[in-house]
């Protein structure tokens, strides 16, 4: 994380120290480097430029305003799962003719603001959806764009909660069943079948996967063509992974090698069998583009030391950064300040009254209470699959611009959480 270093012993966003931030806008605060985020844009963008590509990013992994607002401006795309994700898009003046439509679940009110805004695409992934969006669009006499979400049975080799590429997962298309359901897309009315999409999963470390997966897609869009069914686009999906520095973690792919590879097979097929004919290439980066822009930082409250365990028991919880919790996943934790002295080994949790409730494990610390920590690369699925849980306000967000910091979400209070809820009369 080269935009969170240690300055004169103490650890800085940008220029600006992270006790500055502690003490102007408390603990738990999400921070962010402008910065880190436009330049991981940047890789993507840089990448593709001279081609047609488009990098919708999949703001599921941090859809604040503020975030949306500065890729939209640097010339994103958006891959969203929901109605509200595309109401966030353009409240943040992101262009819904760049924006995806993904998600299996999608529903008729979704459907009719989507093809209101004039998305560019919806991922469709059952024959059911594709009846139901054909269905929306003609009671609204418009066509609906759809592209479909291929599984093509491909082992991404993640955690089983991200992984969407195998037969016992909820998400696409059987790669067996594509054709007979782009038969049938292209059967109805009020479809137009403009693309080809997969994703298979989330945190690769290798391209191996994604490479495997492309080859199959090129298969079926050949096999498409001689059925006189012509795609427009291909979306290749997201996933490309961050290292979290656990001891044995392989750094991920560099994302112009990644592209580069993708964009040297596309070349080939079009070449060989494709007749140079132009396809759109998108892609959907998310957590490597926002995971390593932001830190967590919070407070230890007490130390508590214990028969078989020490706990640094700290002001953050489970309901701030549901990752440890949920994936069992490892992430960096640095002193602010560092102290001179022996470490001790630590479990830092939280005062949520879950035994889940922890940030990290047997972690070697010097530190009192009062001390700053920062938990490290938190920018991708930190605050977006925060909850109020024991009835906690999720914490403030903060960007850091240079030397200047701003303010992108503020803290909930109590009196927020509950605004919405009424007693019996």
């Amino acid at each position: 994380m080269s935009h969170f270093q240690y300055q004169n012993g103490v650890l800085h966003a940008d220029s600006v120290a992270l006790p500055a931030i502690a003490e102007q806008f408390g603990t738990p605060t999400y921070v962010y480097s402008k910065s880190a985020l436009l330049e991981n844009f940047s890789a993507y963008s840089d990448a593709c430029r001279g081609r047609d590509a488009l990098v919708c990013y999949a703001m599921k992994a941090n859809s604040n305003l503020a975030i949306l607002d500065l890729l939209a401006r640097a010339g994103a795309g958006f891959d969203i799962v929901s109605g509200g994700e595309l109401l966030r898009v353009i409240a943040a003046g992101g262009d819904p003719g760049k924006t995806i439509f993904s998600g299996v679940g999608k529903t008729v009110e979704e459907m009719q603001l989507a093809l209101e805004k004039g998305i560019l695409c919806f991922n469709v992934e059952s024959i059911p959806e594709l009846h139901r969006l054909n269905d929306v669009a003609g009671s609204m006499g418009k066509r609906a764009p759809v592209s479909l979400r291929v599984n093509p049975n491909v082992d991404a080799k993640t955690h089983p909660y991200i992984a969407t590429g195998l037969k016992a997962n909820k998400f696409g298309v059987a790669f067996d069943d594509a054709l007979a359901t782009y038969r049938t897309a292209a059967s109805l009315p009020n479809l137009d079948v403009v693309g080809i999409d997969c994703h298979i999963g989330s945190q690769l470390l290798d391209d191996a996967p994604l490479l495997e997966a492309l080859d199959k897609l090129i298969e079926l869009i050949d096999t498409l063509a001689l059925e006189g069914i012509h795609v427009h686009h291909l979306d290749i999906g997201g996933g490309l992974g961050v290292n979290y520095g656990a001891e044995g973690d392989k750094p991920p792919v560099p994302v112009g090698d990644y592209l580069g590879r993708l964009f040297a097979r596309i070349d080939a097929w079009r070449a060989e069998k494709y007749e140079g004919k132009p396809v759109k290439v998108i892609f959907e980066p998310g957590r490597s583009i926002v995971a390593d822009t932001g830190v967590l930082l919070t407070k230890i409250e007490y130390l508590k030391p214990g028969v078989e365990k020490n706990f640094a028991i700290v002001d953050a919880a489970m309901n701030d950064l549901m990752r440890p919790t949920l994936y069992q996943a490892w992430m960096g934790v640095q002193p602010v300040s560092p102290r001179e002295g022996a470490k001790l080994t630590y479990d830092v949790v939280g005062p949520v009254c879950e035994s889940g409730d922890w940030l990290a494990r047997e972690r070697e610390l010097a530190v009192e209470p009062g001390d700053l920590l920062a938990i490290m690369t938190a920018g991708a699925y930190g605050m977006t699959m925060a909850s109020n849980y024991n009835t906690r306000g999720r914490a403030a967000e903060v960007i850091v611009d240079g030397d200047r910091v701003h303010v992108i979400r503020q803290r909930e209070n109590p009196a927020d959480l509950f605004a919405l809820e009424s007693m019996l009369k």
